[in-house]
């Protein structure tokens, strides 16, 4: 192979490899994600109210999200989730990187900040690999006061005492933080 075809091919490849871990680049491949995962989750959640009412959605978020997120974990290449700093299922609890930035995002609304926007990502270093982290903030809108606000029908607190006996996820308001989606892209 000619120098200038190895030295064109070598350029290339690093500039692919620079790019795979521009953080901006990344963030903007992670906000891509967020819309799909989002939408497949409140789609079925529609169709749960609809057939059955908020009693029904909460099997949704139990069974059908941990679907959804593995699905499109799988399909996207990345790890997607949901976390928040008050958790209904403890396999969503936050890690340590998570429960910082949500701490980060409860102070950020206290100071006037739009939930809507909040958003965090960098790249770390987690168990010898370099990953990058990005969260967005989960606004507390309608849907999701029927399971997760101040009052609820006692048919839904009956459900979710039987299926989160340790349910900390009650007793929102409409533009709390919920939690957030959050992903996990090893890049070495």
């Amino acid at each position: 192979m000619p120098r200038k075809t190895l030295f064109l091919i070598s350029a290339l490849a690093s500039t692919l490899a620079l790019a795979a871990s521009d953080p901006e680049q990344l963030a903007a491949e992670a906000r891509a994600k967020v819309k799909p995962f989002m939408s497949a989750l409140k789609g079925e959640l529609k169709k749960a109210m609809k057939a059955g009412g908020p009693a029904r959605a909460v099997s949704v978020c139990k069974e059908k999200a941990p679907e959804i997120a593995a699905n499109l974990s799988k399909e996207m290449g990345w790890e997607l989730g949901r976390t928040a700093l008050r958790y209904r299922n403890p396999n969503n609890a936050p890690d340590t990187w998570e429960r910082k930035v949500l701490e980060r995002f409860e102070k950020e609304k206290a100071a006037g900040a739009d939930v809507k926007t909040l958003e965090h990502y960098e790249i770390v270093e987690q168990d010898g690999q370099r990953v990058f982290r990005y969260m967005k903030a989960i606004p507390t809108g309608g849907i999701c006061l029927e399971c997760h606000g101040e009052q609820l029908k006692p048919e839904v607190a009956a459900k979710l005492d039987a299926l989160y006996p340790g349910d900390q996820a009650r007793g929102f308001k409409p533009g709390d933080i919920r939690g957030a989606f959050t992903f996990r892209k090893i890049l070495n």
